[in-house]
């Protein structure tokens, strides 16, 4: 057998003013045909994998690019048209394969591309034609659209949020290719629109037992292959976002559907609970010096790099100024700017620093004051999992009693390493403040002694039956109370 491999991915906030170019793909991850390393990215995975069970298989991979761009706004046309091509070429030049498996995200958005995915895949479907097998593993937070489903096979997703399974899904997505190029089934995916948007965190209930669920339906019947919640992502202004359902059965087409619908109909029956409770930055800081042992973790869980922001948003340090909070923690604040100044002074130097919310209105204010330079380490990291996330070039601040990281690449907080890069030991302080929305809790609920989820100023779209789409269709909800109920539904006000 002769497997084509490669992964294209990317997040994209389409109301972030960040745009990404080939530079962020490159920043984040960009790797030629056979460079790619030996830990997987988070939608690389497909690779890692591919590489093991082809050796074991005696077959050929043939690995073609491999690049991922941290989260942020609109994507440079000439930037997706010219890693698409790449990719496209090297699979022509590998023709004739067996099979194409992809790691993809599915949530990008380019100029002139409203489902850069969906071109990708019908290009490729164009070049290895009908009959050869498709498939591709993606992230939850993404847009399923029909064009997708059209040119693919089958796609496996990620059941977790936090997304924790990254690598057991790609495991899962090469085992049903090995068995399809071996004969053994036949996949058939279904899909059902449960015509929702929503946010589905499996740390918490009700979505940790409805993931259960899936497991334990796929363990048990095994004419069901596979089956995958698609969240959606609701700050991708697209036609088609919104949560879908996904069931691959072994040839049987009318079970897949009832499947897809069952399972989508419930989600939708519990719509509006799955999200964990959120407090505003003045309750936040009010229950964290409440508590009596630390850390706190509080999570800034709508300005988060992983959902398209910047990551420079100061609400909660202001908050924290101004109550005059000590023993704590910061991590991470993305000021380029800052860290070369930073760095360029040198750890020990003490100087007039202002740094923090320069990319849109909502942050907060950019902080001022006499800081003293603690640490800098050029390309830091930290731990996603199984996974490395670079940070960049970076900084470790101490102001006014608070030790603050700043970064010069944009990533969210996924793991505690990110402040022992830079010589903080977060188990010593009684506050962490730390940006991302959920993929932090698998490592952070380790060290905490209570989380807090903390909406603190407007860095990110997070009330759709409010945000100013142009493109999302109206029949979903909350904009329509219920699309799977009587015509007559009035939009959400």
């Amino acid at each position: 057998m002769r497997i084509f491999t490669a992964a294209l991915a990317t997040e994209t906030n389409t109301f972030s003013p960040i745009c990404i170019d080939r530079r962020a793909f490159e920043e984040s991850l960009y790797a030629a045909p056979g460079q790619h390393p030996a830990t997987p990215t988070l939608c690389t995975a497909p690779i890692t994998v591919g590489r093991k069970v082809c050796a074991q298989k005696g077959w050929t991979l043939i690995e073609g690019t491999a690049t991922w761009a941290d989260p942020a706004g609109l994507v440079n046309r000439q930037t997706y048209e010219g890693l698409r091509d790449e990719i496209l070429d090297q699979l022509k030049a590998a023709m004739p394969v067996d099979a194409v498996v992809l790691g993809l995200h599915g949530a990008m958005v380019a100029d002139g591309y409203m489902d850069p995915e969906g071109d990708l895949l019908t290009r490729i479907r164009d070049i290895i034609g009908p009959d050869i097998l498709l498939c591709a593993e993606l992230d939850p937070h993404s847009h399923l659209t029909a064009k997708r489903v059209a040119a693919a096979d089958f796609f496996v997703v990620f059941k977790e949020f936090p997304h924790i399974d990254f690598v057991d899904r790609a495991e899962d997505l090469w085992r049903i290719a090995v068995d399809t190029l071996e004969g053994r089934v036949k996949p058939v995916m279904s899909v059902f629109d449960c015509r929702m948007i929503d946010v589905f965190p499996t740390s918490r209930e009700p979505m940790r037992s409805f993931v259960d669920r899936l497991m334990a339906i796929e363990a048990a019947e095994a004419d069901v292959l596979s089956l995958s919640v698609i969240h959606g992502f609701m700050a991708g202004d697209v036609p088609e976002m919104g949560t879908k359902t996904i069931a691959v059965t072994d040839g049987n087409k009318a079970k897949g559907e009832a499947l897809a619908r069952e399972l989508g109909l419930e989600l939708f029956s519990k719509r509006g609970t799955f999200m964990m409770p959120q407090i505003d930055e003045k309750s936040a800081i009010d229950q964290a010096l409440a508590i009596a042992k630390g850390p706190v973790v509080i999570a800034d869980m709508w300005d988060n790099p992983g959902g398209g922001t910047a990551g420079d948003a100061t609400v909660i340090l202001e908050e924290m100024l101004a109550r005059g909070v000590t023993n704590a923690a910061v991590g991470m604040i993305w000021d380029p700017i800052a860290v070369q100044i930073c760095m360029a002074a040198g750890a020990g130097a003490e100087i007039p620093l202002r740094f923090g919310a320069k990319s849109a209105p909502g942050t907060g204010n950019p902080v001022d004051g006499l800081v003293k330079v603690m640490k800098v380490v050029p390309a830091a990291e930290m731990r996603f999992g199984d996974s490395i996330a670079p940070f960049g070039d970076a900084a470790h601040i101490h102001f006014a009693g608070i030790d603050i990281v700043l970064s010069s690449v944009r990533v969210q907080s996924y793991d505690p390493s990110l402040f022992t890069a830079l010589g903080i030991d977060p188990t010593t302080k009684h506050m962490l403040v730390i940006k991302s929305t959920n993929h932090f809790y698998a490592a952070f609920s380790k060290i905490a002694s209570e989380i807090l989820y903390c909406a603190a100023g407007s860095p990110y779209p997070n009330n759709p039956a409010k945000t100013a789409y142009r493109h999302v269709r109206r029949d979903i909800w909350p904009i329509m109370a219920d699309p799977h109920g009587a015509p007559e539904d009035s939009e959400a006000a």
